[in-house]
């Protein structure tokens, strides 16, 4: 149970907001949905970010996914996890990788020299690494990942995902969300 209860179907009633979130969510609420429901002006503004930056992006749904199952684990959102693990399969990611995802939390850099990373995903995770971790990148990271992602856009994309994920983590791990809520 979250640290703030979850807005029961009651309370959150059938106005055009929440039956948006419920058409978004194949006709219900998801326990993230149930907490960001209570604050309106959150609740409708994070559908379409989130919901551009998960679907919209000219970056590809395995870096994506990559990126957020990353975050998910160097910030302990177990939540997060359980959501992305299977679409970065679905992107084209590996078990192993996700195994090797897992041991970014607590030793980073073990993670960081797996064998089953070739080194462009090596890059862009330690792009994630660094982010999330200590918030700058250092330029030699950054001219790695760039040149993963040539395209300013992308790259730029690529920034938005960690930060977006690492927002939706820091709010699920601040409210003890968990993967079974």
């Amino acid at each position: 149970m979250a640290r703030i209860p979850y807005i029961t179907d009651a309370q959150a009633g059938e106005s055009e907001l929440v039956q948006a979130i419920k058409s978004r969510r194949g006709g219900s609420l998801a326990a993230l949905d149930r907490l960001l429901l209570h604050s309106h002006p959150i609740a409708q503004g994070w559908a379409p970010l989130m919901g551009r930056i998960r679907d919209d992006l000219a970056i590809s749904a395995k870096w994506r996914e990559f990126a957020m199952c990353a975050v998910a684990v160097l910030n302990g959102a177990e939540y997060e996890w359980v959501h992305h693990a299977p679409l970065f399969l679905a992107a084209g990611g590996r078990e192993d990788q996700l195994a090797a995802l897992r041991q970014l939390r607590p030793d980073p850099e073990r993670a960081l020299t797996e064998a089953v990373f070739d080194a462009d995903e090596r890059a862009m995770l330690r792009f994630v690494v660094e982010s999330t971790l200590s918030v700058s990148v250092s330029e030699a990271t950054f001219k790695a990942a760039q040149a993963v992602l040539p395209d300013d856009q992308q790259i730029f994309e690529y920034i938005v995902v960690i930060a977006s994920y690492n927002m939706v983590s820091r709010i699920l791990v601040a409210l003890d969300v968990h993967a079974d809520d």
